[in-house]
């Protein structure tokens, strides 16, 4: 009995036309992966449009369900069609997502409108709704330009960002407001009128759904960002505004952070880590370590490259939350990585500044980023015309981040409907004015000083111990709901079920540190992997000729994924520190490093030794071949770091496909030996069809 897989019965089964039943399994299998490949490709592109026929202001509704903390809640889902610039008669038309989440009561009071931040990100997912339900209506009305029919992606920039070598220094500056200035103009080409894409025709469009949907009055919780919008809505419709509740709030002017109160909000951790005794074990002074680590930042983690711009800008946006649910971008794991790197580790930074890399670039729909914060441009032109930074422990990178080095202020039009609202107004609406003692984003003190002179019933919340408004939301909710619900049933504010939150400076999850070392593990362990399976399968063919059917199945199905992986980890350990400017999700480091290694796999699992030179030659070429032109197909069906499974499904699908294909033609030409077009061999004999294999005659037991 042979136990050599390449000894197994090849060809015991009929071949039809060059057909057998395992490649006719096989083909079977092909198809669905590429129908599935092909779904995956399109669901990406599910496109929301306006209803045939529709006028402005018309609002469809049907029953849905909303998704909450506390499960499925009733509700009604519908569109809303409105001109895309209010200011222009002949504007066109398009349409808004609107979500009613019904009150559990049978007489609610009046709806209560969710207003959230970004900008750039979706107002339609808000979980928390189900607090504010006992009685009262929960709407959510999709932002013009990052849900809808128009939606003002910005690819320009997402590529921009992804081909810097660092988020923060003066070559991506030039670049990005050039990739808005040209994204600016794409839209504009293509019909889109940039200049309704604001905020005061953002508050029309909430105008329009209140009465669309009938309600007298409506209240507002805002958040961040969405703060500006509120405050627009109560200074152009105080009359349909009962009450509002800002959390995290943004005056106008602050769509920029101030140095100076960054420092002092650090010096306030800094207090905190002197109190608690984990923290102060690690560091006498903690923003005087940060200050020496800011001056000599690292700029490596072994061979790996630490780009100092993207710790600044990564560390800011870490420091906005404190909360364990906004992990790995949280205060205590970003000051954490920053006491490891004064202690001589810098993996954390590495993480960090890897973190800020993968995710930046596509974290926001860029063209509403710049719509809605260019209505600070002003303050952005002054900031910079003052000189900026004056010298602060994480210097200037955010703001310069976000607004380009300045640039933006220039790359991108500003909508006409700016003029009136750069500066704060009067108002006499009940207002609500909710911010954390540690909330870097919007820190409190802009609202104690900016916006609640100008609120004749105004009224102010400052929470110990939190940050920005996924703090509000996360830390003691019991307390969060009291405030909101009895401040729009009765106008008054009840804080007495908050406490003072406490500090935790030990991360909860796990550290920067140890994250890149698992990720460092993860890239070396999958690439020894694949390089292994490699020599193995190569010295396999080498001493026994091949492999049997069921073995080459597996490794022409499973193996190619580890393969692939593989050899994707493998390239990006070396394209990282060459070429730092290169996408994590290039489609030439992805397409060429596993569409080689897959195909390479491929090859070697099919190979077998009853196969001519010739044949080899050709299954080489078509199983890399096949692979580099799968793997395109494949990273071409979705964006992000997505496209490297979708990558390595396409390389399977095709290299298999043009092996399949070939072994057809080879066997065809075996039953047609004249038919020369299917001769793939040149000049050789063409290789003779197995016979199967034949049971043995009996024999007599005597002769």
């Amino acid at each position: 009995m042979t136990t050599d897989l390449v000894d197994e019965p090849v060809l015991t089964e009929s071949v039809v036309g060059g057909f057998t039943r395992r490649r006719v399994v096989a083909l079977v299998v092909i198809g669905v992966l590429a129908l599935g490949l092909g779904f995956v490709a399109l669901a990406g592109e599910s496109e929301f449009s306006v209803p045939e026929g529709a006028v402005a202001g018309e609002l469809v509704m049907e029953p849905c369900t909303y998704d909450t903390e506390e499960g499925a809640l009733d509700a009604d889902c519908g569109t809303l069609v409105v001109p895309e610039n209010r200011t222009d008669p002949g504007s066109r038309l398009i349409a808004l997502p609107v979500t009613r989440i019904r009150s559990t009561s049978s007489t609610p009071a009046e709806p209560i409108f969710i207003l959230q931040g970004g900008p750039g990100h979706t107002n339609m997912v808000f979980t928390p709704a189900s607090r504010l339900t006992e009685g009262h209506d929960v709407v959510l009305v999709g932002y013009r330009g990052v849900e809808g029919s128009s939606v003002l992606d910005c690819p320009e920039v997402v590529s921009a960002l992804k081909s810097s070598a660092d988020l923060v220094e003066e070559e991506t500056f030039e670049r990005s407001a050039e990739a808005f200035a040209d994204c600016a103009q794409r839209l504009t080409d293509e019909g889109v009128d940039l200049d309704g894409y604001s905020l005061p025709q953002r508050v029309d469009d909430l105008e329009a759904v209140r009465v669309a949907l009938g309600y007298e009055r409506i209240n507002l919780v805002s958040e961040s960002v969405g703060t500006r919008t509120a405050m627009i809505y109560a200074w152009r419709y105080p009359e349909a505004l009962h009450r509002s509740a800002m959390i995290a709030v943004n005056p106008p002017g602050h769509f920029l952070w101030d140095p100076e109160t960054t420092d002092d909000l650090l010096a306030r951790y800094g207090e905190l880590c002197a109190a608690d005794p984990e923290c102060s074990d690690r560091t006498d002074d903690l923003v005087a370590d940060m200050r020496n680590t800011s001056a000599d930042m690292p700029d490596r983690w072994w061979w790996l490259p630490i780009n100092e711009g993207n710790i600044k800008v990564g560390s800011l946006w870490g420091l906005f939350e404190t909360n364990d649910d906004s992990a790995p971008l949280n205060a205590p794991a970003t000051l954490d990585s920053w006491l490891a790197a004064a202690d001589g580790d810098p993996s954390g930074f590495w993480f960090l500044s890897f973190l800020a890399d993968v995710a930046f670039p596509e974290s926001f729909v860029w063209g509403e980023y710049a719509a809605t914060g260019i209505l600070d441009a002003d303050a952005a032109d002054a900031y910079y015309a003052a000189g900026g930074d004056p010298g602060s422990v994480l210097e200037n990178q955010a703001t310069d981040f976000s607004w380009s080095g300045g640039e933006l202020t220039t790359a991108w039009p500003a909508s006409p409907d700016y003029a009136d609202f750069r500066d704060v107004q009067p108002s006499g609406v009940e207002t609500l004015l909710v911010g954390g003692t540690l909330d870097f984003s919007t820190p409190t003190r802009f609202a104690t000083d900016e916006l609640l002179p100008s609120l004749s019933n105004g009224q102010q919340v400052v929470l110990d111990g939190f940050g920005h408004s996924s703090d509000f939301w996360t830390y003691q909710p019991e307390a969060s709901e009291r405030l909101l619900t009895t401040f729009f049933d009765t106008g008054q504010v009840d804080d007495s079920g908050y406490e003072s939150q406490i500090v935790d400076f030990d991360v909860a999850g796990p550290t920067h540190a140890t994250q890149a070392k698992f990720l460092l593990g993860v890239f070396i362990g999958v690439a020894v992997l694949a390089v292994a399976l490699l020599v193995w399968m190569g010295l396999r063919v080498r001493v026994l000729g091949g492999f049997g059917p069921r073995a080459s199945a597996w490794l022409r199905s499973l193996g190619p994924v580890l393969l692939g992986l593989g050899g994707w980890f493998a390239a990006q350990l070396v394209v990282l520190p060459l070429s730092p400017a290169t996408p994590l999700d290039s489609a030439v480091v992805a397409v060429l490093a596993m569409g080689v290694t897959i195909g390479g796999g491929l090859y070697l699992a099919w190979i077998h030794r009853d196969q001519t030179s010739s044949t080899r030659y050709w299954g080489l070429a078509a199983a890399i071949g096949g692979s580099v032109i799968g793997a395109w197909l494949g990273f071409s069906a979705v964006s992000g770091l997505f496209a490297v499974l979708t990558t390595v499904v396409g390389a399977i699908i095709a290299g298999n496909l043009a092996l399949i294909a070939l072994d057809i033609a080879t066997d065809r030409r075996v039953e047609h030996p004249d038919d020369p077009r299917l001769d793939l061999t040149g000049d050789e004999p063409a290789r003779a069809r197995p016979q199967p294999i034949q049971p043995p005659l009996p024999t007599s037991a005597s002769n």
